[in-house]
């Protein structure tokens, strides 16, 4: 019988002890990212190889999410933190913007804005997003899929209210990117924290923003490492930053980025669209399974799989061996590539008693 891409990857990549359904948390590394992280480190340790200051396997990260993302290399900057990015796009904005997000939004996404103190916030439900936009919106500013609980944006309707009224858009991706299929340029700016569905160690974010919105993005905390001839750039005021969004670039933790290639370029041969369609039959499973155990998760197609006043059973079935978390009340469970329906029966399982 023929091995799918997933099915083959699962049983070379991954080594989990567990029931793991915490990739909302934390997404499980590939074991060629492992390798790649150690081989690193044992350079570093040796003090040979020079691989503390190579930026191949940055910019082959680079352009492998780009790829995911779909827009060019030229439209990608990489950092450490969507936090770190998303405080970039808060620094573009004059004084009194309007920045429109959902209420109960992730924190890294809105306090950047937020602590400017002179930007008017306004928050809405996420299903009143879209109807929300008006003429004096200058960004909407929200994730693709909620982190609390799995709910999926109605990216199109947003996206058309933005253009409309002449509104910029802020999409994160980090809950979304590696399970649902991302369309990076359709947005000015998006934020992917690496380190969950796209299974890339801690530490490797991405920044995408469109030619124009390039224009107006300011760089506060540009470096040598911004350039457009890096190692001439080391000392002294760099006189000439990258033409493309690589301006925009911090510096990284290389043995992240090590580990990152590898995880996107894993990716990247299996597809998201796979990825995707295992990943919600998944959840399905899931959730008609917790119906007949009397408990309703909040409806939707998502690979996160989140159930109101539940969450207090996250300690019990961690005990047992299923890893999920506990968010906003609410038992979180997220479902990728590495997981399988005996996952889904045995979370069932434990929670059935």
């Amino acid at each position: 019988m023929e091995t799918s891409a997933i099915d083959q990857a699962r049983a070379t990549e991954f080594a989990s002890g567990t029931t793991y359904l915490n990739t909302s948390s934390c997404g499980l590394l590939p074991r060629r990212a492992v390798a790649a992280v150690k081989a690193l480190a044992d350079d570093v340790a040796a003090g040979v190889g020079g691989g503390t200051m190579s930026f191949d396997a940055v910019d082959s990260a680079r352009a492998c999410f780009a790829g995911l993302a779909g827009v060019t290399p030229a439209r990608v900057a990489v950092g450490g933190s969507v936090a770190a990015h998303v405080g970039l796009v808060a620094a573009s904005l004059p004084p009194g913007a309007e920045v429109l997000a959902p209420a109960g939004e992730f924190s890294s996404v809105v306090s950047p804005f937020a602590v400017r103190g002179d930007l008017r916030m306004r928050y809405v439900p996420l299903a009143e997003l879209a109807d929300s936009v008006r003429p004096g919106t200058a960004l909407v500013a929200f994730s693709a899929v909620q982190s609390a609980d799995g709910r999926v944006a109605d990216l199109d309707a947003v996206r058309t209210a933005a253009a409309t009224h002449g509104a910029r858009t802020m999409l994160d991706a980090s809950q979304s990117a590696g399970w649902l299929p991302l369309d990076a340029g359709a947005y000015d700016y998006t934020v992917t924290g690496g380190y969950k569905f796209l299974m890339c160690p801690r530490g490797a974010s991405f920044l995408t923003v469109t030619e124009e919105a390039q224009q107006t993005l300011p760089t506060p905390c540009a470096g040598w490492v911004a350039a457009e001839d890096r190692w001439n750039s080391t000392y002294g005021p760099v006189e000439k930053l990258a033409v493309d969004a690589r301006r925009f670039d911090e510096p990284v933790a290389f043995l992240a980025y090590h580990g990152a290639e590898q995880s996107l370029d894993l990716l990247a041969g299996i597809g998201v669209d796979a990825v995707y369609t295992r990943a919600t039959a998944l959840a399905a499973r899931f959730r008609e399974g917790l119906a007949s155990i009397g408990h309703e998760a909040v409806p939707g197609t998502s690979a996160i799989v989140a159930v109101p006043g539940l969450g207090g059973r996250e300690p019990g079935l961690a005990a047992a061996g299923v890893m999920v978390s506990a968010r906003a009340g609410n038992l979180r469970a997220a479902f990728h590539l590495y997981n399988t329906e005996a996952d889904v029966d045995r979370a069932l399982d434990v929670l059935s008693g």
